[in-house]
């Protein structure tokens, strides 16, 4: 697909890679829609159990293309409004098309996420940072909002209300020393390590079952709009039995452990 690399680095993992390094990786919609459709087809992928997104170059994604924003498609005889509606739209659905995944989705960041690079690294399920890393939310630079694509809900779930207004409010860069010291990453490590860090938390992941991992990850998501702790107790404990009851998993893990081995989850 233009400007997206799809690779398999490793059994069981699709590395995605944003591949238009001289504009560091800006989300102009000749990329967006080849991104998006690349998801959900790796979606669909029963061989892919764990997903990195990654950014070629120097950048993760340095958001809104400033100077080419590229075509939105199926917009003959439609005003300005309603195209920029489209547009939004478009880019609404990558977000969705990642949080709707069965695979978790790990964020290798590379390099500079801004603005909307920012969001696509937030709404990934695991963020791993190279010592280059940075974060803005840039829209308030530009003077517009700080807010697009989920920021606004995803950045204080992730690392507290009142950082995420600072931030925001302030448009100041975050490096990966901080993004780790308030949890916006997960980890901090050398450039060229990077992958290799991605990889090897992708390969403990493998390991597990996959409805319990699929499920795990469901519930996670959830866990942020449930409205009462026990309502999100029930849907964790009818996750817990439905895996429980139909597969053989727990007693593999059981008879593993006995016998000394990594267990070899069948689901």
């Amino acid at each position: 697909m233009p400007f997206v690399r799809i690779e398999k680095p490793r059994p069981h993992v699709s590395l995605v890679t944003l591949d238009r390094p001289e504009r560091m990786n800006a989300m102009a919609f000749d990329v967006m829609i080849p991104f998006r459709k690349a998801l959900e087809e790796i979606s669909l992928d029963n061989e892919t159990r764990v997903v990195v997104v990654t950014g070629a170059g120097h950048g993760f994604s340095s958001g809104a293309d400033h100077e080419d924003a590229g075509i939105v498609p199926n917009i003959d005889g439609l005003t300005v409004p309603t195209i920029a509606l489209r547009a939004m739209e478009l880019l609404d659905d990558v977000v969705i098309a990642i949080r709707r995944m069965h695979q978790p989705v790990i964020a290798a960041v590379n390099g500079a996420a801004i603005g909307g690079g920012f969001c696509l690294a937030l709404v990934m399920d695991v963020r791993i940072a190279s010592e280059a890393a940075y974060f803005r939310a840039a829209g308030i630079n530009n003077g517009l909002t700080a807010s697009e694509l989920g920021i606004s809900y995803l950045l204080p779930r992730a690392i507290g209300s009142s950082r995420a207004f600072e931030i925001m409010l302030s448009g100041r860069d975050v490096d990966a020393v901080e993004a780790e010291r308030i949890g916006l990453v997960s980890e901090v490590v050398a450039p060229d390590k990077l992958l290799d860090a991605c990889f090897e938390l992708a390969e403990q992941i493998i390991g597990f079952s996959r409805p319990g991992v699929e499920l795990t990850k469901r519930l996670l998501w959830s866990s942020l709009d449930a409205s009462s702790l026990l309502s999100h107790m029930d849907h964790e404990g009818l996750a817990q039995l439905f895996v429980r009851l139909t597969t053989q998993n727990f007693e593999e893990a059981v008879r593993a452990r006995k016998e000394k081995r990594p267990p070899v989850f069948k689901d």
